[in-house]
């Protein structure tokens, strides 16, 4: 008895779930749709990288209070972790500027960081040294880079003409759900970098 009443009501409801989505689905605003192809054209990462890294979609809410869709390149080992931490990002309604392939800025970092794109796979090396950076293996990420820029002790921040406020949201601090969670996953925060800090900065080298 109680497992036809159950039925039933599934029945009654499920129609409500549908006109649900299906609106979720008419408001969803798309940021980046590209092919994994599309998504690396002009890297000049070599094969064996670019074999250890996968595109996924993730869902975010942006500034618009919309739900939107973006697009991530990160190693495949850490796919799983990034979907998590997006999932905590709609449950906490984190607000996301933008999530799209680097590529479309040309691979310029300092013109994704202007445009507050969050992104992870970047074939470069670490500003002002020879090293390749976490991101050119997929295994680093940045989240709104212009609220949650890199600071130097001198006082120079990058991207230029940001600035680091604690009170405007979509910024990253110390006790921040998102910093707490990165952490707990084994995944490093630039807000802990010693000689400066770099906001928006998250990586896992293993």
């Amino acid at each position: 008895m109680l497992k036809f009443l159950f039925i039933f009501f599934m029945l009654l409801i499920s129609p409500l779930f549908e006109m649900q989505n299906r609106k979720n689905n008419l408001d969803l605003v798309v940021d980046s749709d590209m092919t994994f192809e599309q998504a690396l054209r002009g890297t000049k990462a070599p094969k064996e990288i670019l074999d250890s890294l996968v595109l996924i979609d993730v869902y975010y809410y942006s500034f618009d209070q919309k739900m939107h869709k973006g697009q991530l390149v990160v190693h495949k080992d850490l796919k799983d972790e990034i979907l998590e931490i997006f999932e905590m990002v709609k449950i906490l309604k984190y607000p996301i500027a933008k999530v799209i392939p680097i590529v479309k800025y040309n691979w310029s970092d300092e013109k994704s960081m202007l445009d507050n794109n969050t992104s992870s796979f970047n074939y470069r090396t670490i500003s002002g040294t020879n090293r390749l950076s976490l991101h050119a293996r997929g295994r680093a990420i940045d989240i709104n880079p212009f609220l949650n820029p890199v600071v130097y002790e001198d006082g120079k921040i990058i991207p230029r003409g940001a600035k680091y406020d604690i009170k405007r949201i979509g910024t990253l601090h110390p006790r921040h759900p998102l910093v707490l969670e990165f952490k707990h996953l084994g995944w490093r925060w630039g807000g802990d970098f010693q000689s400066y800090k770099d906001y928006h900065h998250f990586d896992k080298e293993k």
